[in-house]
Formats: C-alpha cells, sequence, structure tokens
C-alpha cells in the first residue's frame, strides 16, 4: 500500500513538472509572437519623427492614429504672411517654431504643397515658438518680423527660408548671425539690428502663439487645411509627408 502511494505521489510530481514546463514554453511563445506583431505594427516604438509637444520636454509628438479631423482656426487676415495665391480657395496654415527640426523637415514638404496646386492653394505661416524646449525661437521669429517690417512679405519669407537653411535646429543657431542673416537676404543690417534689439516684434509673434493655442495646436508644425469656399478645416498636425496632404487637399477640391 504504501509503495503504491509512493508511486502514484512520483507519477503526480512527474504530471506537474511536465504541466509547468509545457506552460513555460507556451507563455515564451506567445510573449514572441506579441513581440513580433508590435514590430510590424509599430507599437513598440516609443519615438516617432512627426512633431514635437509644447509641454513635455524632448517628447515627440505622437504619430496621428485617425483620419484628420474637423476643427476650427482663425481665418487668414491682412496681417498674415501668406505665400501663393492670396485668393486661393485652400490656405494652408502653419503654426511653427524655427527652431524645431519637425518644422525644419516639413518646410520643403510646404514648398511642394504650394508648387503642386499653384493657385489653388495659399501658404500661410503663424509663429509657435515652443519657448520650453527652444529658448532661441522667439527672437528668431522676432526676426522674421523685423524683416517683414523693413523688407515687406518677400523679405519675411526670404529671412525665414534663411533661418532654416542654415539653424541646426534644437537651439543650435547663433542668435549673433541674425543681422548678418538679414543681410545675405538684402535687408540693412542697422535698422535690423535695431528692431531685434528693440523687442518690438514680441507681441506680435505672442499674438500669433494665442491664435495656434486657441486652434489647439498642441505640438509644431501644427498644419491646418482652411477651405475658404465652404469653411471647412481640416487639422494634419506633424512633419507629415505630401502625400497626407495632397489627399486632404484633394477632398474639400472636389
Amino acid at each position: 500500500m504504501t509503495e503504491s502511494w509512493a508511486i502514484l505521489n512520483k507519477y503526480k510530481v512527474l504530471a506537474a513538472a511536465f504541466v509547468l514546463i509545457a506552460g513555460s514554453f507556451y507563455m515564451g511563445v506567445l510573449t514572441a509572437k506579441v513581440s513580433v506583431y508590435e514590430k510590424q505594427l509599430g507599437i513598440g516604438n516609443k519615438g516617432n519623427t512627426l512633431g514635437q509637444k509644447v509641454i513635455a520636454a524632448d517628447q515627440p509628438t505622437p504619430a496621428p492614429t485617425a483620419p484628420p479631423k474637423d476643427v476650427k482656426v482663425d481665418s487668414v487676415t491682412a496681417t498674415d504672411h501668406i505665400r501663393g495665391n492670396k485668393d486661393a480657395r485652400i490656405a494652408l496654415i502653419e503654426y511653427s517654431d524655427l527652431e524645431c527640426p519637425f518644422c525644419k523637415k516639413f518646410h520643403p514638404t510646404a514648398k511642394k504643397v504650394l508648387d503642386t496646386y499653384q493657385n489653388q492653394i495659399v501658404w500661410v505661416y503663424r509663429h509657435f515658438p515652443l519657448s520650453q524646449l527652444h529658448s532661441k525661437a522667439k527672437k528668431e521669429a522676432e526676426a522674421t518680423e523685423c524683416a517683414a517690417k523693413l523688407a515687406g512679405n518677400d523679405g519675411f519669407w526670404q529671412m525665414m527660408d534663411k533661418i532654416f537653411e542654415v539653424t541646426p535646429s534644437n537651439n543650435g543657431l547663433d542668435l549673433a548671425t541674425l543681422p548678418d542673416l538679414a543681410a545675405q537676404v538684402g535687408i540693412d543690417k542697422t535698422a535690423f539690428a535695431a528692431c531685434l534689439d528693440s523687442g518690438e516684434m514680441a507681441s506680435r509673434v505672442d499674438t500669433q502663439y494665442q491664435s495656434g493655442v486657441n486652434s489647439g495646436v498642441t505640438g509644431t508644425p501644427g498644419n491646418f487645411l482652411l477651405d475658404t469656399k465652404t469653411g471647412r478645416v481640416i487639422e494634419i498636425p506633424g512633419a507629415v509627408p505630401f502625400e497626407n496632404i495632397n489627399q486632404a487637399i484633394d477632398s474639400m477640391l472636389k
């Protein structure tokens, strides 16, 4: 009787061990499969290349996971800086930071949009410096406003293009070089320096920043497509590829 119980207990122990080993193997396989699925879907990544958030320092804006949504944005006015046909049906309104690497990446994309749609679209640039991340961005924004004061709308865009061209982003531009950059685009260096040093353009930058806040911008670049005919607005945040904007514009022009 004792021997029989001993044999029975022995088999029970072996059976339990087998179940434990088999269960561990199954969980290992399941974990491996989940890991593979995460990589395939791209959900295991903590970073992305689309944009920068306003508050969370050094944390990029999450990639959009849903189709562009309808929102509201301040309409285009005579005080805006525009590039292209001012009477165009579609306005690409960009809230941007001159030291944001994602804004620098998006800059040629916006140019391509303008070149592709020509008279059907106008590009509107508004300042949204992320001072928590880029302490120099606001002064650079003021620099473009000084360029606008001294050389008009063309001067504004030329100065902005130049800053995006030379800055390494992430606070990498030496602010002392701004007067030289202005001179390179044909603006009087002395008058420019006087304007920049006075800080007279700070309030204009602040107003545009607040406009972005009111429109729900939480990171840069903050992009909106406004159909001036219907009033419809589509938000497309981040340094999205041309194809994303292309599809949205085509849907609005139908």
